[in-house]
């Protein structure tokens, strides 16, 4: 079914605010989540789903996010020097190789639509991925191969969808469904952060993304969206009812928002409580508070 899905769009140009004051020098992206950077969890999920070329849209102060790709010799050496093999392979996971990694810049902050936009002439005609950091996800198979492997069976345009309750709908663009099939579903509109009473669906898209190369096409012709940018969701909605049709996937996994500190604190704990190493002692601590809680009631 049509091209494989080789290459990967991140937009990291945000500037991170919800986190200040540490964002004014650490680019959101490189922020711990225990103990690895943001931006690794989304890099190991991209390369577990077969994408070997991976696209950057930065923005002015990222420099740090750049140079976390590097290779680092001094370290290398060094930890090789002391003998410490394990984290010389933990630090080999962060390397990529000269020429896998491009960084391009959105000059002014227009959407996600935008960024993605921008990356356009290092796309060209084949299908490609989007993946937003901010959404980590814990699933036994990670989600974007989850989506490579039900894109095989479709083409076309893939969103990941997770069920949210009304209230919540407003945060998110919302599917519109034609047809339910259980994990795919086909999709006949896209509502961005629409009203609670107006959500056709509780269905909403989180940040993973498979799209034709129409989809640049359409970004193309774009004007401004909801909120004054120009949204992804809208250039998507104008491929449904072509031959390129749209699909919801409802993955299997627990997404955490890690665009929001409480998200971010959740799966920090989510994430450290299935780490062998860090369990028994957190969950003891954990224990301890809500005893504690519980008696000062």
């Amino acid at each position: 079914m049509g091209k494989k899905v080789t290459k990967a769009i991140f937009p990291v140009a945000g500037m991170g605010t919800r986190f200040l004051p540490a964002t004014k020098s650490v680019p959101k992206e490189i922020m711990t989540l225990v103990d690895r950077p943001l931006v690794q969890y989304a890099i190991d999920e991209a390369r577990a789903a077969g994408i070997k070329e991976f696209i950057f849209v930065t923005s002015k102060g990222k420099g740090a996010l750049e140079d976390y790709f590097d290779h680092s010799p001094v370290l290398e050496q060094e930890l090789r020097r002391k003998g410490k093999t394990e984290l010389l392979e933990i630090l080999k996971a962060t390397n990529m190789e000269s020429g896998a990694i491009a960084y391009i810049r959105q000059h002014r902050a227009l959407g996600l639509g935008h960024a993605v936009w921008c990356a356009r002439r290092l796309i060209a005609n084949e299908p490609f991925a989007v993946i937003l950091p901010d959404d980590v996800i814990a699933a036994e198979t990670p989600c974007l191969q989850q989506m490579v492997e039900a894109y095989e069976e479709t083409g076309g345009n893939m969103v990941a969808a997770m069920e949210v309750p009304p209230e919540a709908a407003s945060a998110y663009g919302v599917l519109d469904l034609e047809e339910d099939r259980g994990s795919i579903v086909k999709v006949k509109g896209m509502v961005e952060k629409p009203k609670p009473a107006e959500a056709p669906s509780n269905l909403a898209v989180i940040g993973r993304y498979i799209l034709s190369p129409s989809i640049l096409r359409n970004l193309n012709k774009m004007k401004e969206g909801a909120g004054g940018e120009i949204q992804l969701t809208d250039a998507i909605a104008q491929d449904i009812g072509t031959s390129n049709s749209v699909y919801g996937f409802r993955f299997r996994g627990q997404r955490f928002d890690c665009g929001s500190k409480a998200g971010f604190l959740q799966a920090s704990v989510a994430f450290a409580l299935a780490r062998d190493d860090l369990r028994d002692d957190l969950s003891r601590y954990l224990r301890d508070i809500v005893q504690l809680d519980k008696a000062a009631e």
